[in-house]
């Protein structure tokens, strides 16, 4: 989408819960193998115990709500993404984190379209703020937890290890003097075709867990290898993913040889899947160095995208005028890019 003159983000936050299960741990007690670590090349992820998902994301907001001196009741859009349970059946997470964040005006939104639904709030957010200027302020948060009881966090899917946390993205009006980051292009793509990825051969059930106990993505991925195979898989992503790269910088007024860009930041999956899926279609496109920030975190649902940001941040990957790319992407399957640049003075 063009953002014009670009979007300010106000401030980017990750609540991540300070106790950790360890990669080791999960080989020692027979959950992974050591292939497994190894394809996967994750250390550790954090675990909530029993704080619920949509109460990290009001933790995360409030966090990036206090470093930009808001106030939640000024803020004029809201939206909450997710992957997995958010404690309560039938219920509106994102009117919760509304809620409990004091973001009285407006109409909560809640966008559940698996692990890109970071990416798909962002760009609804910036939409929102580009349709009616009015709405000033927006509020993105992610939240995600992946307990025993309905999901196996080390061995419920291939070449991903699940974390727990949340994030929130403050979006406004540019101002340089204050934002952390300026988001100069967005662009996503769809590969719908893919669908059948996370749905395999399996029957439409009456209720969430109907076929097992815990969530398996390893049966479905394994029907649709069988039934379908990989080729045309990767063949429809990597040119989605050379699309959303190349939409953006160009929507972005950015060549894709400009040498601003320094950090291309990936979604937050094992090591294997990433030279599967991602490598080959980004590695060459431009001139940015491709990071990967999730080792210490795994995947985290749809909070992959947020939290690469507040790393490119926290670890100062970008001096003041340099450009990164973030990419997320989901089961579905959707894509998007967003174009990011550290503010210069």
């Amino acid at each position: 989408m063009r953002l014009g003159n670009g979007l300010g983000i106000r401030a980017v936050r990750t609540c991540l819960p300070v106790t950790v299960e360890t990669a080791q741990d999960a080989l020692t007690r027979g959950r992974i193998s050591n292939e497994d670590l190894t394809n996967t090349g994750v250390r550790e992820v954090p675990v909530s115990g029993t704080v619920s998902a949509p109460d990290m994301a009001v933790e995360a907001a409030r966090g990036a709500l206090a470093a930009a001196g808001w106030d939640g009741a000024g803020l004029g859009f809201t939206a909450h993404a997710w992957i997995h349970h958010q404690g309560h059946d039938f219920w509106s997470p994102a009117h919760y984190v509304a809620h409990r964040v004091g973001a009285v005006r407006g109409v909560p939104l809640g966008i559940q379209v698996m692990c890109n639904g970071g990416g798909t709030a962002l760009e609804a957010a910036a939409s929102r703020l580009r349709a009616d200027p009015s709405t000033g302020t927006a509020l993105v948060t992610t939240g995600d937890r992946f307990p025993d009881e309905g999901f196996d966090r080390w061995a419920g899917d291939y070449g991903v290890f699940y974390g727990d946390g949340a994030t929130a993205v403050l979006l406004h009006e540019r101002d340089e003097a204050v934002d952390e980051f300026t988001l100069l292009g967005l662009s996503s793509a769809a590969v719908s075709a893919a669908e059948q990825l996370h749905r395999g051969r399996d029957e439409f059930t009456p209720s969430s867990r109907w076929i097992s106990d815990r969530i398996d993505v390893k049966r479905t991925k394994k029907a649709f290898i069988n039934d379908v195979g990989l080729d045309g898989f990767y063949s429809g992503v990597h040119a989605a993913l050379r699309g959303i790269v190349t939409t953006a910088l160009g929507e972005a007024g950015i060549d894709v040889d400009d040498p601003r860009i320094r950090v291309l930041a990936l979604p937050r999956v094992g090591i294997k899947v990433r030279r599967e899926t991602y490598h080959p279609a980004v590695e060459g496109l431009t001139k940015a160095r491709v990071v990967e920030l999730g080792n210490h975190t795994g995947h985290l649902g749809a909070g992959d995208m947020a939290a690469n940001l507040a790393d490119i941040r926290e670890q100062e990957l970008l001096a003041p005028g340099e450009i990164a790319l973030v990419i997320s992407a989901g089961g579905g399957f959707g894509f998007t890019c967003a174009v990011v640049a550290r503010p210069a003075g």
